[in-house]
């Protein structure tokens, strides 16, 4: 079963809408007519619209960095999946790390998001990743096991291909350290086998799987050249146009 390919850029906190626009002219033409990688872009929400009219009459998909579960009501702060679907997204991030850790979202709050991520469609990017003591302590496939069985609890089989897995190391991410090919390779393999476990081969063939942390031109070849990873979520790399072009060339 052949893959398609993603890059995704995870702008997190950074750029105005002056420098979303800027960004946008000078990339676009650095990738038109590429047509073997699906990119998504994932600006903050004030960026969105911005992203949105740039990327008109090409293939860049779009995504948010979060959202919540609810409808809409008085959740002050947060931001519904139909204003979303309004502002063009087609995907959202889910369960990053940061969003975990710096901000306390659980398990069960992430499955919701999922869930209703797809009942709006738009495809969710869920991230699964351990920490750093979770890795030395050899809890890494314990981690990762829970957290996908709890953020893909209820979660029907005809839904799984329409998300996409991002395996991002917690202790990879910002640090300047990467995963080696052969820690994404297992990783990677393992979330695999389980949506196969679960779900099924049709749907283990499918799903797209990520992987992210310190993800730059120099090593995405590493990773790209293995059969499992089906592409990467990428932070620092993908702020500048030339940097983030150049992931697309592995």
């Amino acid at each position: 079963m052949t893959r398609k390919p993603m890059i995704a850029a995870n702008w997190k906190m950074h750029k105005t809408i002056k420098e979303a626009k800027a960004f946008m002219a000078e990339f676009l033409p650095k990738v038109a007519g590429m047509k073997h990688t699906d990119i998504l872009i994932c600006p903050p929400f004030p960026l969105i619209a911005a992203v949105n009219d740039s990327r008109e009459g090409t293939d860049i998909l779009l995504g948010a960095q979060n959202m919540y579960f609810e409808e809409k009501g008085a959740f002050t702060g947060e931001v519904a999946p139909a204003m979303l679907k309004e502002l063009g997204c087609d995907c959202v991030i889910l369960g990053h790390s940061e969003r975990r850790w710096v901000f306390g979202e659980t398990n069960e709050l992430i499955n919701k998001k999922v869930k209703s991520a797809l009942e709006h469609d738009l495809i969710p990017v869920l991230c699964v990743g351990e920490k750093l003591e979770e890795r030395e302590a050899e809890q890494t496939d314990q981690v990762l096991l829970h957290q996908l069985e709890k953020a893909l609890e209820g979660v029907e089989e005809s839904y799984i291909a329409n998300i996409i897995i991002a395996y991002e190391p917690v202790w990879a991410i910002g640090t300047g350290k990467n995963a080696t090919a052969e820690d994404a390779e297992k990783a990677i393999s393992l979330i695999r086998e389980y949506i196969h476990s679960k779900y099924g081969t049709d749907s283990s063939d499918k799903i797209r799987i990520l992987y992210g942390g310190s993800v730059k031109p120099a090593n995405i070849g590493e990773y790209m050249k293995l059969e499992t990873v089906d592409g990467a979520l990428v932070g620092g790399a993908s702020l500048e146009p030339a940097s983030f072009a150049a992931l697309m060339e592995f």
